[in-house]
């Protein structure tokens, strides 16, 4: 290594690194993911479900030799200290995988998600046209939602694309790690790698504002500092995306402000309730046509003065029944959203019961019953 090249660079080898048989049966057999374990062989993630491969049954020692081949000093040094690892990594330049490298019962472990090399747009997937609508906002807190899994990263990713190519303005990420690349059109965009450019979350926060930014990405929103910072951008003029583990979107109020200490939370609860746009939840099922291999089921929660009226006064449980009133402004209901799936021949009706927030419901759908929206506020 060069004097000038830094430590956490990546590492550069004569030949190609042996995991990359691995990554290229993902790319090949268009696999969401890849899982590695030792007394295992490799396993591939196909339309929701892990399928074994036909690759060598792995040993502790093989499962090192694999991983740490492809790690820079500084990152097996991270590893080997803390016992797990994030980083993105490409396989020539077409293709990238976010990875985590893990210890369980004292081995080696890795899970890969395949990552497109082209940010896809809304059409490509399936996404609703109200999407364009909320990247257009110039203000607000935009949460993105739904379990692991679920394409939260590659709807930020389509909303951070769209916005670089019909804005003129600065779009900042703060990632960990950097999944997509995305190329400077209209606007221009920064992105900074946790352990590479800066050190962690909270030291890019505090430096955030005097990099001049329209927009900022600030990719989990896992602890108060991060969801502070993040809201009181929005409310002085930004337009601030972020991810969180949450099924809907009154559970990801009710999540984002548990994260605050309980002598925070009500101070907390009317910032997000002045400063949130939208709260966009979805689950990704089977299709049954051919051409689609996952689709989106998609809630979106718009903040009108009634949604702004309820995270105040904490009714985030009458969340649900106002956007069922109120799609005429663009707002979703997922059971609805399933129906319409279920009812136009993109998913199996039996998909659409196992993804339902509740099944009696999305029976009573399905049959063109609706519960009420009058008296909520």
């Amino acid at each position: 290594m060069s004097p000038e090249q830094p430590l956490d660079a990546p590492v550069t080898l004569e030949r190609e690194p042996q995991l990359h048989k691995y990554f290229k049966a993902a790319i090949k057999t268009h696999a969401n993911d890849l899982h590695l374990k030792v007394g295992q062989p490799p396993k591939l993630r196909l339309q929701g479900e892990l399928k074994n491969t036909t690759g060598e049954i792995l040993s502790a020692a093989r499962m090192e030799e694999l991983v740490f081949e492809i790690l820079s000093p500084v990152q097996k040094e991270s590893f080997l200290r803390q016992g797990t690892l994030d980083f993105a990594h490409e396989v020539g330049r077409e293709h990238r995988f976010r990875v985590n490298v893990f210890r369980q019962r004292g081995v080696i472990s890795l899970a890969a998600r395949r990552v497109n090399a082209q940010v896809p747009s809304f059409e490509s997937l399936h996404l609703p046209p109200i999407l364009a609508t909320i990247a257009q906002s110039r203000q607000g807190f935009v949460l993105v939602v739904g379990p692991t899994g679920c394409g939260k990263t590659t709807t930020i990713a389509s909303m951070i694309d769209f916005i670089a190519r019909t804005r003129s303005c600065h779009i900042m990420t703060i990632e960990d790690p950097i999944e997509y690349l995305y190329h400077d059109a209209k606007a221009i965009v920064s992105q900074r790698e946790i352990g590479i450019d800066v050190a962690n979350f909270e030291e890019a926060l505090v430096y955030l504002m005097r990099q001049d930014p329209d927009v900022v990405f600030v990719g989990e929103m896992r602890d108060p500092g991060t969801v502070t910072a993040g809201m009181r951008a929005a409310e002085t003029g930004h337009l601030v995306l972020g991810t969180m583990h949450s099924a809907n979107a009154s559970q990801a109020v009710h999540r984002l402000l548990d994260l605050f200490p309980v002598n925070e939370r009500e101070l907390a609860r009317q910032a997000l309730a002045i400063s949130v746009r939208a709260v966009i939840s979805q689950v990704l099922l089977p299709s049954i046509r051919p051409e689609v291999d996952r689709l989106p089921a998609v809630e979106v929660l718009l903040a009108n003065p009634a949604v702004r009226k309820l995270i105040s006064e904490g009714r985030e449980a009458d969340l649900p029944t106002v956007i069922r009133g109120a799609q005429r402004e663009g707002m979703l209901d997922l059971t609805d959203n399933l129906v319409k799936m279920a009812q136009d021949g993109w998913i199996d009706p039996k998909d659409a019961y196992k993804y339902a927030p509740n099944t009696d419901e999305l029976k009573m759908a399905l049959k063109g019953i609706r519960t009420t929206t009058e008296g909520i506020l």
